[in-house]
């Protein structure tokens, strides 16, 4: 009996280790195969994709389309021309194997994904509708060696964002409309071997192209200026339909290494030769120099050495110690480190300012030509370190208005004019003769005094460059008689905040469609303040009062820079910490980050969801603080469902509330190193208004439906 157990147990091990290959080999893996099927649904569950599912079914097993399996992972998906639009995916990042992904030649609009296979090496998205910016992401993408986003209608600059693409061997950013400099993270792409830029609107020089190793290169038309390095001239450079300069290129500054073409294959001459080489004249032929004519050319060369020596010392030993004593007293040693460091002073936290800086840096900054032939005598040594004026750097683009102008426009700043107060003073309407009504910011003296005017006019240098369509406008300024007054563009709808907690019997409460449109365009600007802006630049004062609204109900986010161009702007800033926007860290130690308007962008979030606002002191002690009422109930559907602003009146869609709620419950994380990047959230709320125009719930206009548009009894609102 006990046999024949034995032998049961031995035939049922048998048959297990006969299946487990079957098993092992055939199944996908399961996150891997559930990301594919998200992927289907997203993409509207297409015809052409055979053997694809939503609901089950096996990508390698069954040979869906277009992938690739290696084991059970899947390591490529190549849905290159097949017509496929909608959403890619929100989970990419689940696929740690994938190493090719390429979605080429298809109709694929809205933002590039922000969540990219971590270890891809080839991404391919050429061909498509995609817009706004190369998605930060891609800089954590080390193993990249093929990045194609070209014939896309990309805009604003390329971030700095390519440091860590060591790998990256060839980059086509063609035929989009990308703007402002190349990024200095370009030098650091130490494999890159071809490179298509052409058919942009890129500006300035191609200096940082220089060192790296290039062998295919297209700059053609685009506003690129400057000469050519002589480093590109011999490879395959295709560079018509820019501005470059004529005549011979100014000699590099002293100290400079000797050109090394970027072509390996070239030795350049005189180095690395083999004694060999120098006998035979490389073809096995002896040369016709022996060894004692080498010795005597040795010799000669020794001997006038010598003389030459003799005569400059003597020359140097007749300067007068006056003389001498002024070279010593020099800041910085010649033609060496001084425009290094005088240079540093003018750097500011404005993109444009470092975009400016660049280029007038390889125009002004240059060392005057120097006649090798010629020693360093003191006549030759400039007598003041080089150096650019710090007003110069950035040119104000503005209007500037005078003191009288915006009396008579603002009613000499009369309180029936008066549109708000701000934590860097008063805000007034100002109707002007021609019938242009703009809005006039009042910077309270304590903040700025009358001796930092000329930092003032440096802040107002910064704030003009930032463009963007969800950033207020700057269109002027005011500095007389001690007053520093900002002009900005004016908004009818007024503020968030006045919508949200100011509305009367006679004011049309703001829809679901509304308040994420509202809430898109916000994280827009910040996206644009926080990852196009090179440096960043950190808002500090995200609040509903912050974000005005135009006829249309698009946001503008003003005060934009003030905060961060401001000297003294944190002092004024930590009497707003009990105003229930202050991230943690800010309450602790008034520490201002990037993450810290992240959290404040929640909050902001928050306000639109629940209509409260975001510290109340009449409410009871429990509900006070809306992030502290709210987060444990953010995904708790029923409790949700209650903290939902009673003006909506029930009319929302309930998976676009919970995913609304899910982003706020990432920003207002307590941990400012959880909390996403804005792209990321710019990307999730992007999704969240894909899948609603998807189920049909939310036709309506989110980005451009204006209030008149808004109908809260349409269908869609019905599921």
């Amino acid at each position: 009996m006990l046999e024949n157990q034995e032998l049961v147990l031995v035939f049922i091990s048998i048959c297990i280790l006969s299946w487990m290959p079957v098993f092992i080999n055939g199944a996908t893996d399961p996150n891997d195969a559930a990301v594919l099927r998200g992927m289907y649904s997203g993409l509207n569950s297409p015809s052409q994709l055979s053997q694809w599912s939503s609901s089950g079914g096996d990508p390698c097993d069954q040979s869906w389309k277009g992938i690739t399996c290696s084991g059970i992972r899947v390591t490529e998906i190549k849905l290159a021309g097949l017509g496929l639009s909608g959403f890619i995916g929100s989970q990419l990042t689940s696929l740690t194997a994938l190493i090719n992904l390429d979605m080429s030649n298809n109709n694929f609009g809205g933002d590039i994904p922000y969540q990219l296979p971590p270890n891809v090496q080839r991404l391919n998205f050429a061909n498509n509708k995609f817009t706004g910016n190369i998605p930060y992401s891609i800089s954590e993408l080390t193993s990249l060696t093929y990045l194609n986003l070209g014939h896309n209608q990309l805009q604003n600059q390329l971030n700095d964002i390519y440091g860590k693409l060591s790998a990256l061997s060839t980059l086509d950013v063609s035929f989009n409309s990308l703007q402002g400099n190349l990024p200095q993270s370009f030098s650091l792409l130490s494999s890159l071997t071809t490179l298509y830029l052409q058919n942009n609107q890129l500006t300035g020089p191609i200096d940082v192209l220089a060192n790296i190793p290039l062998e295919n290169l297209n700059v053609e038309n685009n506003h690129f200026t400057g000469w050519i390095p002589e480093q590109l001239k011999n490879i395959n450079l295709q560079n018509g339909g820019n501005s470059w300069s004529s005549g011979p290129a100014p000699p590099p500054p002293p100290g400079t290494p000797p050109v090394t073409k970027n072509n390996p294959k070239h030795k350049p001459s005189g180095s690395g030769n083999s004694p060999s080489d120098i006998n035979t004249g490389g073809g096995g032929k002896k040369s016709g120099i022996s060894g004692g004519g080498i010795a005597g050319i040795v010799i000669s060369i020794l001997v006038v050495g010598a003389i030459v020596a003799f005569f400059l010392v003597k020359r140097r030993s007749r300067r007068s110690s006056s003389d001498m004593e002024k070279l010593d007293n020099q800041p910085f040693a010649p033609f060496t480190s001084t425009v290094v460091q005088e240079t540093k002073p003018v750097q500011t936290s404005s993109a444009i300012d470092t975009k400016t800086f660049d280029t007038s840096a390889s125009i002004n900054l240059r060392p005057p030509p120097v006649d090798r032939l010629r020693s360093f005598d003191e006549d030759e040594i400039p007598k003041k370190p080089l150096a650019v004026k710090k007003s110069n750097i950035n040119p104000i683009n503005v209007a500037s208005y005078s003191i009288a102008d915006l009396q008579i426009a603002t009613g000499s700043f009369s309180i029936e004019n008066l549109l708000g107060e701000g934590s860097f003073g008063r805000v007034y309407r100002a109707q002007f003769d021609d019938g242009k009504v703009l809005a006039v910011k009042k910077i309270d003296s304590s903040i700025l005094h009358n001796e930092l005017s000329e930092d003032f006019t440096e802040i107002v240098s910064n704030i003009s460059q930032l463009q963007h369509p969800n950033v207020t406008e700057l269109v002027g300024y005011c500095s007389e008689h001690g007053q520093h007054l900002l002009v900005y563009e004016f908004h009818k709808n007024g503020s968030l905040h006045d919508f949200l907690h100011l509305a009367d019997e006679y004011s049309k409460p703001l829809i679901w469609n509304s308040r994420v449109k509202i809430a898109l365009g916000t994280a827009r600007a910040l996206e644009y303040l926080h990852e196009v802006c090179s440096p960043s630049i950190v808002h500090k004062n995200i609040k509903s009062a912050n974000i005005l609204l135009d006829v249309e109900l698009n946001p503008h986010l003003s005060d934009s820079g003030l905060a961060s161009f401001i000297p003294n702007a944190d002092e004024v800033l930590s009497q707003n910490t009990g105003s229930g926007y202050s991230a943690p860290e800010v309450t602790m130690s008034n520490q201002y980050t990037i993450k810290s308007d992240v959290y404040s962008f929640g909050v902001v979030m928050l306000e639109l969801l629940c209509g409260r606002k975001p510290f109340d002191s009449s409410r009871s002690r429990s509900e006070q603080s809306l992030v502290r009422w709210a987060t444990p109930q953010l995904h708790d559907i029923d409790a949700l469902a209650k903290m939902v602003d009673p003006a909506l009146e029930g009319l929302y869609p309930v998976k676009s509330l919970s995913r609304f709620a899910d982003v706020i419950a990432l920003c207002v994380q307590p941990e400012p190193e959880f909390r996403p990047p804005m792209s990321e959230v710019v990307q999730a709320l992007v999704r969240l208004v894909q899948r609603a125009n998807m189920s049909k719930r939310t036709i309506g206009n989110y980005q451009g439906s204006s209030q008149g548009d808004d109908n809260p009894n349409s269908n869609d609102y019905m599921s």
